[in-house]
């Protein structure tokens, strides 16, 4: 202002300020082209960084995340270098910075954190080892229909081998499909599932129909403990990104809600990668299983120190001309009597032990249980010895958790 005014020079100014010339004509024009704002301090970042990311990176990186809004930094890295190698994409922190600038991040819920269950899981060392089958709790459709999505995965490649709907929870809609899925891609050595229906029923060892055409087809049937979803906890993840992919916001109807179940198993198995994968795809480490699914199922057999007895369609089997109750679920079906001494006995179905009989007082007993846990067991003082194990169960034994 006093440099308008023409009241001093420029020299007499800065030496009143005690600033060289350079400076003084320096704030003039500044002040000259932007006026008293141009005076404010400015930024002293570089106006371009050399090491940032170009915007044709920058553009690809936030398309792809636009594409696939639960995909995190590290798969949309795995994807774009398998989709253009010649390009050199940013780190996955840098990803994540940019999807944060860019408010692509939607911040999750903090949730207290638990030590991982990791037994169950010891066994899935190979794919077919073991299958993880569940239902994703049911949501409706726009016009209002319920949906009941069955899923069976592979425990280790985590291949998504069925996302099916189903009319009815029942076992024989579950059979079809596990049928198709043996035919398609052969047995597995056992399957996890929780203890709902048709999984699993309040029978002698929790068996059901369903399981037990699985030990027919020497399947092992492993069930997770009850309020214990963690214990299958790779296919209860499948199950959050299903629901966030395919039922927000909800399809029309049916055909199109299963057309959704549809394109995210091809998503899910052929291009997003999984960190416990090394990034590798589901389908590039997935493979059929070596033991086929028969032309026709056939019956138990038994070792010839068995006493095979066939139950009754109302759950009884013959003992001394007397009628034992085992459970309507064994209906029809051959069970063998192993002896452990003169009065117990192991029972078992095809190869898997599922309860003790005690031909003193005409009793089953769960496999858990001692005859002396009973008021009608035992003697005085007599504990009866633990049923060791068929040679059978234990080919098919593939973890530490009960077969049945």
């Amino acid at each position: 202002m006093e440099y308008e005014r023409d009241e001093q020079t420029m020299s007499e100014l800065c030496e009143i300020y005690e600033i060289s010339r350079e400076t003084g004509y320096y704030w003039l024009r500044r002040y000259k082209h932007g006026g008293l704002e141009a005076l404010k301090d400015l930024s002293r970042a570089p106006v371009r960084h050399p090491n940032q990311t170009p915007e044709k990176i920058a553009a690809a990186v936030l398309q792809l995340r636009r594409e696939h809004m639960t995909w995190g930094p590290r798969k949309l890295k795995a994807v774009l270098e398998r989709r253009s190698p010649s390009h050199i994409w940013p780190a996955a922190s840098t990803i994540g910075a940019l999807l944060a600038r860019e408010g692509l991040v939607v911040a999750r819920k903090k949730r207290r954190r638990v030590p991982a269950y990791t037994r169950p899981f010891a066994a899935a060392d190979r794919p077919n080892r073991v299958w993880c089958g569940d239902f994703k709790g049911w949501f409706e459709t726009g016009d209002g229909a319920r949906i009941d999505p069955l899923t069976i995965s592979d425990a280790h490649s985590r291949y998504l081998l069925r996302c099916q709907q189903v009319a009815k929870t029942d076992e024989a809609h579950v059979r079809a499909i596990f049928e198709a899925a043996f035919r398609e891609w052969g047995l597995p050595e056992a399957i996890r599932s929780d203890n709902g229906a048709p999984f699993a029923s309040r029978a002698i060892a929790g068996i059901s129909r369903l399981s037990l055409w699985w030990m027919k087809l020497g399947i092992v049937p492993e069930r997770i403990a009850a309020g214990h979803p963690e214990q299958n906890g790779r296919h209860e993840r499948m199950h959050g990104t299903l629901k966030r992919e395919t039922a927000s916001p909800p399809a029309a109807n049916r055909r199109e809600q299963q057309k959704a179940f549809d394109r995210f198993r091809r998503e899910y198995n052929e291009e997003r990668p999984h960190e416990a994968l090394q990034m590798q795809t589901p389908s590039a480490v997935h493979e059929r299983s070596k033991r086929e699914y028969p032309a026709r199922v056939r019956e138990p057999e038994y070792d010839d120190e068995m006493v095979v007895r066939r139950v009754t369609p109302g759950g009884q089997f013959n003992w001394k001309g007397e009628r034992v109750f085992v459970s309507e679920t064994l209906g029809g079906e051959p069970i063998g009597l192993q002896p452990e001494d003169e009065r117990m006995h192991t029972i078992y179905f095809a190869a898997f032990p599922i309860g003790r009989f005690d031909s003193y007082k005409r009793a089953v007993l769960p496999l858990a249980k001692r005859a002396d846990e009973f008021k009608v067991g035992a003697r005085e003082g007599e504990i009866p010895p633990s049923p060791a194990p068929h040679p059978l169960s234990q080919k098919q034994k593939v973890s530490g958790m009960c077969p049945v």
